[in-house]
Protein backbone atom coordinates (compact mmCIF):
# COMPACT_ATOMS: atom_id res chain seq x y z
CA UNK A 1 0.00 0.00 0.00
CA UNK A 2 1.29 3.45 -0.80
CA UNK A 3 1.22 6.12 1.55
CA UNK A 4 -0.94 8.11 -0.79
CA UNK A 5 -3.48 5.35 -0.84
CA UNK A 6 -3.54 5.65 2.99
CA UNK A 7 -4.69 8.49 2.99
CA UNK A 8 -8.01 7.73 1.73
CA UNK A 9 -9.02 5.38 4.60
CA UNK A 10 -10.21 7.86 7.22
CA UNK A 11 -8.01 5.73 9.94
CA UNK A 12 -4.45 3.39 9.51
CA UNK A 13 -4.23 1.32 12.46
CA UNK A 14 -0.99 -0.97 13.15
CA UNK A 15 -1.60 -4.56 14.67
CA UNK A 16 0.49 -5.00 17.87
CA UNK A 17 -0.40 -8.36 18.58
CA UNK A 18 -2.09 -11.19 16.77
CA UNK A 19 -3.47 -14.67 18.46
CA UNK A 20 -5.37 -17.25 17.32
CA UNK A 21 -9.06 -17.27 19.12
CA UNK A 22 -9.99 -20.51 20.77
CA UNK A 23 -13.01 -20.70 18.53
CA UNK A 24 -11.61 -20.00 15.30
CA UNK A 25 -10.28 -16.80 13.75
CA UNK A 26 -7.92 -14.33 15.35
CA UNK A 27 -7.82 -11.21 17.96
CA UNK A 28 -6.06 -8.52 16.44
CA UNK A 29 -4.85 -6.04 19.05
CA UNK A 30 -4.51 -2.33 16.99
CA UNK A 31 -3.16 1.13 17.76
CA UNK A 32 -4.20 3.84 16.00
CA UNK A 33 -1.69 4.78 13.88
CA UNK A 34 -3.08 7.88 11.66
CA UNK A 35 -6.31 9.11 11.11
CA UNK A 36 -9.41 9.59 13.46
CA UNK A 37 -10.68 6.48 15.28
CA UNK A 38 -13.42 4.65 14.08
CA UNK A 39 -16.56 3.69 16.14
CA UNK A 40 -16.91 0.63 17.27
CA UNK A 41 -20.22 0.53 14.61
CA UNK A 42 -17.67 1.44 12.03
CA UNK A 43 -15.53 -0.94 12.84
CA UNK A 44 -17.82 -4.05 13.34
CA UNK A 45 -20.29 -3.29 10.48
CA UNK A 46 -17.34 -2.27 7.98
CA UNK A 47 -14.29 -3.65 5.79
CA UNK A 48 -10.90 -3.33 6.64
CA UNK A 49 -7.72 -3.30 4.48
CA UNK A 50 -4.88 -5.15 5.85
CA UNK A 51 -1.66 -4.99 4.40
CA UNK A 52 1.60 -6.40 5.09
CA UNK A 53 3.92 -3.35 3.63
CA UNK A 54 5.30 -5.81 0.73
CA UNK A 55 2.66 -4.99 -1.26
CA UNK A 56 -0.14 -7.95 -0.21
CA UNK A 57 -3.57 -6.45 0.64
CA UNK A 58 -6.96 -8.64 1.19
CA UNK A 59 -10.04 -7.01 2.87
CA UNK A 60 -11.50 -8.69 6.31
CA UNK A 61 -14.26 -7.69 8.12
CA UNK A 62 -14.50 -7.73 12.47
CA UNK A 63 -16.70 -10.01 13.54
CA UNK A 64 -16.67 -8.69 17.32
CA UNK A 65 -14.46 -7.53 19.90
CA UNK A 66 -12.20 -9.29 22.27
CA UNK A 67 -13.12 -7.44 25.63
CA UNK A 68 -9.83 -7.74 27.67
CA UNK A 69 -9.90 -4.62 29.39
CA UNK A 70 -13.54 -3.66 29.51
CA UNK A 71 -16.40 -2.67 26.83
CA UNK A 72 -15.48 -1.21 23.58
CA UNK A 73 -17.25 2.60 23.33
CA UNK A 74 -16.31 5.21 21.72
CA UNK A 75 -14.78 7.39 24.35
CA UNK A 76 -12.67 4.61 25.18
CA UNK A 77 -11.62 4.13 21.50
CA UNK A 78 -11.15 8.13 21.04
CA UNK A 79 -9.37 7.99 24.28
CA UNK A 80 -6.60 5.53 24.24
CA UNK A 81 -6.31 4.93 20.38
CA UNK A 82 -6.58 0.72 20.71
CA UNK A 83 -8.85 -1.63 20.11
CA UNK A 84 -9.07 -5.67 20.23
CA UNK A 85 -10.81 -7.46 17.04
CA UNK A 86 -11.58 -11.10 16.65
CA UNK A 87 -11.78 -11.81 12.40
CA UNK A 88 -12.94 -14.76 10.96
CA UNK A 89 -11.96 -14.23 7.50
CA UNK A 90 -10.56 -16.90 5.62
CA UNK A 91 -6.84 -14.90 5.38
CA UNK A 92 -7.02 -13.23 8.66
CA UNK A 93 -4.77 -16.49 9.73
CA UNK A 94 -1.64 -14.23 7.67
CA UNK A 95 -2.20 -11.00 9.97
CA UNK A 96 0.46 -10.43 12.48
CA UNK A 97 2.35 -7.99 14.27
CA UNK A 98 3.53 -5.17 11.58
CA UNK A 99 1.02 -5.45 9.46
CA UNK A 100 -1.35 -2.47 8.92
CA UNK A 101 -5.37 -2.24 8.67
CA UNK A 102 -7.25 0.99 6.77
CA UNK A 103 -10.52 1.64 7.15
CA UNK A 104 -13.00 1.81 6.15
CA UNK A 105 -12.68 0.40 3.22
Amino acid sequence: MTVSSRNKYKAVFGVIDAYDHPHGGRILRLRLRKGEALSPGELKGGKLVASAGNGSEFMIRPKGFAVFGGKVSDARLARTGRVDIHATDERVDEVDVGWQLSGPA
